[in-house]
């Protein structure tokens, strides 16, 4: 991907920051969109949204959310319209307790998440398994990219019957050096705060729904991610601590297993994924595609003359992908401009 900041937009912080707040997230009228509740397996819930294309053959993009995100998001609501625009059905899981209500058993999310990755996409391929010519691409932004490429890496071949093309977007494959870096200088005050926000109240309702079920008083005085996973995300997910969680659940260490076609996005001013993180081509199969332009901040890449919008990524991304399984659409993508 070729990517450049606008000249009015320098630095990794307001290409992240920007995009989010700021910049247009569509260029057209947003399409209706379904919500479908799903029971999963051990008898808790998520909520998944859709967003139907012209006809049921068309190809269909799962969208997996990043930390604390929703059909919401700013990158969501992108890629919501570029579907829209090149007749595309979207799919856009949430998380346990990111869609609004929280969820049943004692267990939310987490960077690793494959499992629950595997059963979502094993459940949309089977469902469209006899429509001629779907295919079935998945994007994952931030932590959903991780626990993609951790699924890809994890299930090889079944990942391949399971999906056509993946993408991962701004992900921090490498969990220690990402959450490392986010708990430091300017990062621990900007960014830091604004997950704790809504991690924390999310925790206490847990912690109410089953008491006991870890240190209250630890997660309420939790100062950065890493002490946060260490009382909340770590044991609620089998994991031993913070150290144990990030080793075992970065998708970086296994990406030369995946054996599908996949794109890892990541930019090289991204505030809180170092570039000494990044996944170098020895490190990865060749079905995996390294984009990793010097631009674009965390999730952002913000084009175009002041506000600018966000729909370059989704559209190239989207392009990558469409291409990866050989489907064709008869819109044109937005321009770079």
């Amino acid at each position: 991907m070729d990517y450049r900041a606008p000249a009015w937009l320098p630095g990794g912080h307001a290409q992240t920051i920007w995009p989010a707040l700021y910049a247009r997230k569509r260029l057209q009228v947003p399409r209706p969109m379904q919500r479908e509740r799903w029971t999963t397996p051990d008898g808790d819930f998520i909520d998944v949204d859709h967003q139907d294309a012209s006809a049921q053959n068309r190809p269909l993009l799962v969208l997996f959310h990043g930390l604390e995100g929703s059909s919401k998001s700013h990158y969501a609501q992108a890629f919501s319209d570029w579907a829209s625009e090149h007749d595309v059905q979207l799919t856009m899981p949430h998380f346990r307790g990111c869609s609004g209500q929280i969820n049943l058993t004692p267990r939310a999310y987490h960077s690793g998440d494959h499992e629950e990755i595997d059963w979502v996409l094993k459940r949309l391929r089977q469902a469209h398994r006899n429509k001629l010519g779907k295919h079935l691409l998945v994007v994952g932004i931030s932590l959903g990219g991780n626990a993609l490429m951790r699924w890809a890496a994890e299930h090889g071949q079944e990942a391949v019957k399971t999906a056509d093309a993946i993408a991962s977007v701004c992900s921090p494959l490498d969990l220690a050096l990402s959450g490392d870096a986010i708990g430091k200088g300017l990062n621990r005050y900007i960014y830091t705060p604004m997950f704790l926000k809504t991690m924390k109240p999310k925790a206490l309702a847990k912690w109410t729904q089953f008491p006991g079920l870890f240190d209250k008083e630890a997660m309420l005085n939790a100062k950065d991610l890493y002490e946060f996973d260490n009382v909340f995300t770590a044991p609620l997910h089998g994991f031993n601590n913070t150290q144990d969680y990030w080793a075992r659940a970065s998708a970086k260490p296994l990406m030369q297993a995946i054996q599908l076609p996949a794109l890892a996005l990541n930019t090289c001013n991204d505030p809180f994924v170092p570039v000494s993180s990044l996944p170098q081509k020895e490190e990865v199969s060749r079905s995996v595609t390294l984009w990793q332009p010097l631009h674009g901040g965390h999730v952002g890449f913000a084009a175009g003359s002041w506000p600018g919008h966000i729909r370059q990524m989704p559209n190239k991304v989207g392009e990558w992908l469409m291409a990866a399984v050989g489907a064709t659409s008869d819109k044109q993508g937005v321009t770079d401009g």
